[in-house]
């Protein structure tokens, strides 16, 4: 009676390592078990070859060409199966589909279908079977498909060919919802049993074969270009009620259904998911289905952006969760395979989120990214390219730096680092030693010229600071020398040529200004800021009639460049009188407003960000134009990429400061960074330039009126101060 009794506690301990997939000790346990017991020869060697198979099948994947190897390894697993089949036991069908798994490992397709045929896999009842049982029945149809699919068509007949199809799709289908249906049981029988798998062995996942066949049923119809059919089968299996074992899995089939809505849906052919028919199939779920989860209430994306940003966002949180922050040797394998797997995740996340301006989300998204992303140079990028989108300026140079520590002989991360110094930071030194760091490549490397030019645009920025005339004289010259290296090294390359220009025009050399200006445009014939400089060298010139031919030609191109408005106005002031310009000037400010519009409804959505939930999209137009919108403002604005300002630019960033605090001050409604914004800069200057020309028609009271609104805007400003005096006097 003892004996019987430890035989049957040492069946129950093999039984659990079974659904466990504890194969080295479940061999253990039934070496101990073949010793105590008779009558039960069947199961012993059923057992040992199972345990050897699928020991093997774990550290082996699968190999479209069979070995002697393989064969030898997997030899002694067929023969324990052998005799179990050969005693016909109650493991007998089991017996056979783990044979038929053989068969497949060995490359011996026809074989593994015969057996299939055999056994009447189509027939084999599954329902109350354990979770070994699941698996089993599962990976047979998930073979059967592959051995399918790895045959050649043995007719030219189509109606053959589409059967076979057919039939390939059934196996994995099947294969697919027994795998989910095995995992959600397999979670409820360890917690009826107490031991939920706190071993690593047991939380492995389902194998690469039925992985693959579940990944491919919906992949299957897509090849076939039944594109709305794999999607609703992606939709299906991720319906599924989520257990611990399936999070790897959800996280792969979210991703993937992600970069279908990506890459092969558009706003017109998307269909939405159908929560009634959700619940309709729920009603009529078998025995051999999956449960799944309730549609009741449920959000249903309206856009395939929407439900791809829906699906990344539950993939980050599981690629998030799944990380291995371990940095022993040990786990490096497994530390790189879930590194990999959120990094497929988060560069489709940059990509939605750019597209609709969400870098607030993505920043967010980036920032749980670190703590798994040790020495990682692609994360810690894309990490620094959100903080710059979403305008943190000072954290996105910080995290630059570590890139370039990261990867020293990388030219992008310092140049990028030089660009933020001089656009947003004002750094003008450290923006020359990031622009020096790039130049330690060598002339031979492609960005050299980039470089040289990234350093005269430091040392040109940094001589508009100086006080002196020999230190600035000194740097303009090395600015001189810097775009003359970096235009010997790429003779064609159109930038280098614009800031040369730009630069012999600053040294008042505008005839060699004009040879290279029209040098850019040749190589870039729309490169608007080599555009705007001709027209002002035209009118240095006093080529005014050439500068209005060249400046409305550029418009009809760029109608919206407030720019080249305003250089417009300032030309048709001389050439045409103040009346011309007056009206080019009221343009100016419509079209100001309506890109006012533009940025005030980005800044409420951006607000509310913070205190609800917000919008998942944003229509693409809108940020089309807003994109628009910024670009010219970065033109009118910045040095680096073509605009040409007269005032000092410390004497304007001071101007700024203070008119934004006393404008602050103020407004207490919470728009403080709306009212300090360059949409609200550019305003002020359209209104001095109002003014100024309503001065010259004697119009005191329509001038008064401008320098009114200027002066609410920034109201310590010294230019408007000065247009207040003139105006009185």
């Amino acid at each position: 009676m003892a004996a019987k009794t430890k035989t049957n506690r040492l069946q129950s301990e093999i039984e659990k390592c079974r659904v466990e997939g504890l194969w080295s000790k479940a061999h253990e346990l039934i070496k101990q078990f073949s010793s105590k017991s008779t009558g039960l020869d069947y199961y012993v060697h059923f057992i040992l070859g199972e345990s050897i198979l699928e020991a093997y099948s774990k550290e082996n994947p699968v190999s479209d060409q069979g070995s002697s190897q393989t064969k030898n390894q997997l030899a002694d697993a067929e023969r324990h199966l052998k005799i179990c089949i050969k005693e016909n036991g109650k493991m007998h069908l089991e017996a056979t589909l783990l044979q038929a798994k053989i068969h497949f490992y060995n490359c011996s397709y026809h074989s593994a279908l015969t057996l299939y045929d055999n056994t009447n896999l189509e027939t084999i009842s599954v329902s109350n079977s354990s979770p070994r049982i699941l698996h089993i029945v599962a990976e047979a149809y998930a073979i059967k498909g592959l051995c399918l699919e790895k045959l050649p068509t043995s007719t030219s007949s189509k109606y053959k060919a589409a059967e076979k199809e057919e039939k390939i799709l059934s196996c994995f289908e099947m294969a697919g919802d027994l795998a989910l249906l095995y995992l959600q049981e397999k979670e409820k029988t360890l917690q009826s049993w107490g031991s939920l798998a706190s071993n690593d062995e047991s939380d492995s996942n389902i194998g690469d074969i039925l992985e693959t066949a579940i990944q491919q049923s919906p992949i299957y119809y897509i090849k076939h270009g039944e594109l709305d059919k794999g999607v609703k089968r992606f939709r299906d299996l991720l319906s599924a009620v989520e257990s611990r074992y399936t999070q790897h899995l959800r996280l792969t089939l979210a991703r993937q259904l992600a970069e279908v809505l990506l890459r092969g849906v558009c706003e017109s052919n998307y269909i939405p998911p159908d929560p009634v028919a959700k619940n309709n199939n729920q009603a009529r779920r078998t025995a051999l289905s999956p449960k799944k989860y309730s549609s009741d209430r449920v959000f249903v994306p309206s856009n395939e952006s929407e439900e791809a940003l829906l699906l990344l966002l539950i993939a980050e949180a599981v690629a998030t969760r799944e990380a291995i922050l371990n940095q022993s040797v040990e786990h490096k394998e497994g530390r790189l395979h879930t590194f990999h797997n959120a990094t497929a995740v988060y560069d489709l996340l940059a990509i939605t989120l750019v597209k609709r301006a969400q870098f607030h989300q993505l920043v967010d998204s980036f920032e749980r990214a670190m703590k798994f992303s040790f020495e990682e140079y692609h994360i810690w990028h894309q990490f620094a390219n959100s903080l710059i989108c979403d305008k943190q300026y000072e954290r996105g140079l910080q995290v630059l730096k570590e890139c370039h520590r990261q990867r020293p002989k990388l030219v992008i991360p310092v140049l990028q680092a030089a660009k933020l110094c001089y656009e947003h930071l004002h750094k003008y030194d450290e923006g020359i030693e990031f622009a020096k760091m790039a130049l330690e490549v060598g002339d031979e490397h492609p960005a050299a010229s980039r470089a040289h030019v990234a350093l005269g645009i430091g040392y040109s920025l940094r001589a508009m600071e100086m006080k002196l005339k020999g230190n600035r004289e000194n740097l303009h010259n090395k600015a001189l020398k810097a775009f003359q290296k970096a235009h010997i090294l790429d003779p064609n390359d159109y930038l280098s040529l614009f800031h040369l220009a730009l630069q012999m025009a600053t040294l008042r050399q505008i005839e060699e200004a004009v040879k290279y200006t029209k040098l850019a445009l040749k190589y870039y014939s729309d490169h608007i800021h080599s555009l705007h400089l001709l027209v002002l060298l035209l009118t240095a010139q006093k080529q005014y009639q050439d500068a209005i031919d060249l400046v409305n030609a550029a418009l009809e191109e760029y109608p919206d460049n407030i720019s080249l408005l305003f250089t417009k106005s300032k030309i048709e002031e001389v050439f045409y009188g103040s009346d011309v310009a007056l009206n080019t000037c009221r343009n100016m400010m419509k079209l100001w407003k309506k890109l006012d519009e533009i940025n005030f409804e980005e800044s409420e959505k951006s607000s509310g960000h913070h205190h609800q939930k917000a919008s998942l999209t944003t229509d693409r137009s809108q940020f089309d134009r807003k994109s628009q919108a910024f670009l010219q403002l970065n033109e009118f604005q910045d040095r680096d990429t073509g605009s040409i300002r007269a005032e000092s630019l410390a004497v304007s960033h001071i101007e700024q400061t203070l008119s934004d605090l006393a404008s602050s001050s103020i407004d207490e409604g919470g728009s403080q960074s709306f009212s300090g914004s360059r949409t609200l800069r550019l305003q002020g200057q359209i209104w001095m330039n109002l003014s100024e020309l309503y001065l010259t028609l004697d119009k005191v009271e329509e001038a008064e009126s401008c320098l009114r609104e200027a002066s609410s805007l920034f109201p310590l400003s010294h230019q408007v101060a000065y247009m207040i005096v003139q105006t009185f006097l």
